[in-house]
């Protein structure tokens, strides 16, 4: 089997090293000359310029080129995955689509699984989500992720073809539950942010934390997903790193809100679509998500730091 991985952001590019230390990978880059400087300079100086390609990478802005591989890694933002696939459905047909963006669809409510199903229906769709940043992938530092497909016998192919000496791969074949807390996580790290920039304490984001997690969970189970599914890497593990780091984008937004400050409007942060599109999910699913609510209201401003605190603090006791 052969591997590319489909977009030279952050994460795509971390992606290709990790495998291209063991393995064979194409990168493809959207545009020509930065896929000839990755090229020629061996690095992505625009992504992640601490981090040499190995020599098995092979960069490409060759669209046909990089889908001749049978397994496709799709490291696009999730508001642009449909628009991605649509583009030329035929050169995803009968492969292996791995998602690597996380976030529901602000347009249909889906994640990144149902999108690649939804658009390229005789594809193998799997979603490769967890606690990572890209450069911690691209130097080599450990870490475990979720490899999700809902079909058993491709999801353990996969896991054997993408685990590498750093990346430790789990299987499920729980979809939703790997899409849905992978979505959730960025839109609790953006509260967790907006928590430490305004300066209320670690153990009020501890609080936000376990909070966002029966959400979570709450939003994860109706829609059928198991609850060990929330438990493991694509749920509480990805949660405990997101809400916890500035190198997280969405932790970063909540930073800013928290502190009154501007937010650069060119940084993709997936959590503050995917808040809007949850809560509009959440109408058909009957279901209370406080958190996510006052998140969408920090990020439309049309609720204060401290208004928002106050809201979430006198809402009715309830058991745990």
């Amino acid at each position: 089997m052969s591997v590319s991985v489909l977009g030279a952001g952050a994460f795509g590019t971390a992606l290709a090293i990790s495998l291209g230390r063991s393995q064979p990978v194409t990168l493809w880059a959207r545009d020509p000359d930065q896929a000839a400087e990755i090229a020629t300079q061996r690095i992505n100086t625009r992504r992640l310029p601490e981090a040499p390609l190995p020599e098995a990478v092979t960069v490409t802005s060759d669209f046909n080129a990089a889908c001749a591989s049978k397994t496709l890694l799709l490291a696009v933002p999730m508001q642009r995955l449909r628009a991605f696939l649509q583009q030329d459905p035929l050169a995803f047909r009968g492969k292996n689509l791995v998602a690597c963006c996380k976030g529901v669809e602000l347009s249909t409510g889906l994640g990144p699984v149902g999108v690649i199903a939804e658009v390229v229906p005789d594809a193998q769709a799997a979603l490769l989500t967890g606690p990572s940043f890209a450069a911690d992938i691209a130097r080599g530092l450990p870490t475990a992720l979720t490899l999700a497909c809902a079909d058993a016998v491709t999801g353990l192919l996969l896991q054997q073809e993408l685990t590498t000496a750093n990346l430790r791969l789990y299987r499920t074949t729980d979809t939703i539950g790997a899409e849905v807390g992978g979505a959730l996580k960025n839109v609790f790290a953006i509260a967790c942010g907006a928590v430490i920039g305004a300066e209320l304490g670690d153990s009020a984001r501890a609080a936000l934390m376990t909070r966002g997690f029966a959400e979570m969970q709450r939003m994860a189970q109706t829609m059928g997903a198991r609850a060990e599914t929330l438990a493991g890497l694509s749920g509480f593990g990805d949660l405990a790193l997101t809400c916890s780091s500035p190198l997280s984008r969405n932790f970063s937004l909540g930073l800013a809100l928290g502190r009154g400050e501007s937010f650069d409007p060119s940084i993709t942060v997936e959590g503050a679509a995917t808040a809007r599109a949850v809560m509009e999910k959440t109408k058909s699913l009957g279901i209370d998500m406080p958190i996510t609510q006052t998140v969408v209201a920090l990020i439309d401003q049309s609720l204060t730091i401290a208004d928002a605190a106050a809201q979430l603090l006198t809402r009715p006791l309830k058991e745990e």
